[in-house]
């Protein structure tokens, strides 16, 4: 019987990976995690996800955007806001959530290898390369792939100004006053995420979009009324507009210089450069092993994230859309479960989507678009959130949650938010639709007043009162 040092060898110690190991260790398994310098958390933790929902929560706090529905547009609970200011919770949470993650680990017996893992003789051999020691090879019976992504960078961006930003390099900025004005190319998730931070903190943004729409996967009423609150917020937007240079002249003050394809020329004191992500494969060494990538340097896999070679497995941002923290830590779990013939149900269909603007949104189940195309007949509710005390208790007088339901059966198909809270809000929707359950529910739910709970009776009797018209 062949002998390995591993039942199983996780690359990249992000959420799907992290949350892989952790599943397999629970059945008892000889694991390994391997990232650079221990570098544990990954991307989600050190320039992704944690440092910049954590850098909303302080924008949130310090600019006092939630009060200013009723002190006005000009209140701040902080008059002059320094980056310093901002990051140093985020660095407080990070350190937290390192120590976490750390713990998990040798709790769970996990092994943890710092270096660059990559493929050497064969398809169970992993080779690591440390800058404090020498490369050393392991043996694993089975192989998770799942070693993130990093800013997508075009040769001829000007990076190396001080003033032009990738998505990274944009959360580690430590010192100085935030920009007043910033140039935002690309208006996805990322783009506009720190678009409305901006724009919350009073800069003025410029969001530039090759797209003549804006995040093709949500809602269309839920984009609509998510830019319709950027635009007030100072935000303007270039859509179906491209970058065809950027300048970063010397000079105090520094300006970022965008010239599109139109001819128009935008000018701001930075520029941040968010065009989608490059996943890290291209370092995994894939062809000595006959895995090929796509275009995009994704690696193709099936249902329970299984490559063509059935003992290695690849899960999170490296196997494409949606490339969520939480997606992630679903399909590592899955992905550990199968390799060790854990039974185990995944419903890929209902797992919720948050994205963290200003206002958030959050999602589950299909939209409008997509029922039409199914041809499924559908009815909606809706909730203002200017019906809702606690909203207006805590100022948000703009945020809508939106039921779709079978007109039929009632069964609930989709739930869709815009508001403060959205990200929590949507799993109350999220638990009927995994029971299949109707709108009814909802409707004869009683949830605690006030809360936003209540939104969804609200929703829920507005869209059954359509059905009996």
């Amino acid at each position: 019987m062949e002998q390995f040092d591993f039942d199983l060898m996780v690359v990249g110690s992000g959420p799907a990976g992290h949350h892989a190991a952790i599943e397999a260790a629970k059945h008892c398994k000889r694991v390994a995690i391997v990232d650079k310098g221990f570098d544990l958390g990954g991307v989600c933790l050190h320039t992704g996800t944690i440092p910049s929902k954590t850098l909303r929560e302080a924008v949130l706090f310090l600019s006092g955007f939630r009060q200013r529905s009723f002190y006005g547009r000009g209140y701040r609970v902080k008059a002059q806001i320094q980056i310093e200011d901002l990051m140093f919770r985020v660095s407080e949470v990070i350190k937290r959530q390192y120590a976490v993650i750390q713990d998990q680990l040798q709790r769970h017996g996990i092994t943890a290898l710092d270096g660059h893992a990559r493929f050497a003789a064969d398809p169970h051999t992993i080779e690591v390369h440390s800058a404090s020691h020498a490369p050393h090879t392991h043996r694993a019976a089975r192989i998770l792939l799942a070693c993130g992504t990093r800013p997508a960078r075009r040769a001829d961006i000007p990076f190396e100004a001080p003033q032009v930003y990738d998505s990274d390099e944009f959360i580690q900025i430590t010192e100085g006053d935030f920009p007043k004005s910033l140039i935002v190319v690309g208006g996805g998730v990322i783009g506009l995420e720190y678009a409305s931070m901006a724009s919350a903190l009073g800069s003025e943004v410029t969001v530039v979009e090759a797209r003549d729409s804006l995040l093709q996967h949500v809602d269309s009423e839920i984009t609509a009324a998510l830019v319709y609150q950027l635009r007030k917020q100072n935000v303007s937007f270039r859509l179906g507009e491209k970058v065809v240079s950027v300048e970063a002249p010397d000079g105090s003050p520094m300006r970022a210089i965008a010239r599109l394809e139109s001819g128009k020329t935008l000018t701001a004191e930075a520029l941040l450069y968010a065009i989608g992500r490059q996943p890290n494969t291209d370092k995994l060494n894939l062809d000595q092993i006959g895995i090929t990538t796509t275009e995009r340097g994704q690696i193709p896999v099936n249902e329970f994230f299984q490559t063509k070679i059935p003992h290695i497995y690849a899960a999170g941002d490296i196997v494409g859309f949606p490339s969520l923290a939480s997606t992630s830590m679903e399909q590592g779990r899955v992905a550990a479960a199968h390799m060790f013939d854990v039974p185990r149900e995944c419903r890929p269909e209902l797992l919720p989507f948050g994205i963290y603007t200003i206002p958030e949104i959050s999602m589950v189940g299909r939209n409008e678009a997509q029922l039409t195309a199914e041809k499924i007949p559908y009815e909606v509710g809706v909730a203002p959130f200017d019906e809702i005390a606690k909203a207006q208790i805590a100022g948000d007088q703009n945020g809508i949650l939106k039921l779709i339901f079978h007109a039929e059966t009632r069964e609930l198909l989709g739930v869709h938010i815009l508001g403060d809270g959205a990200s929590e809000l949507v799993h109350i929707g999220q638990m009927v639709m995994v029971n299949r359950g109707t709108v009814d529910i909802l409707r004869d739910m009683v949830f605690n007043y006030p809360s936003l709970g209540e939104a969804y009776r609200v929703a829920a009797a507005a869209g059954l009162d359509k059905l009996r018209r």
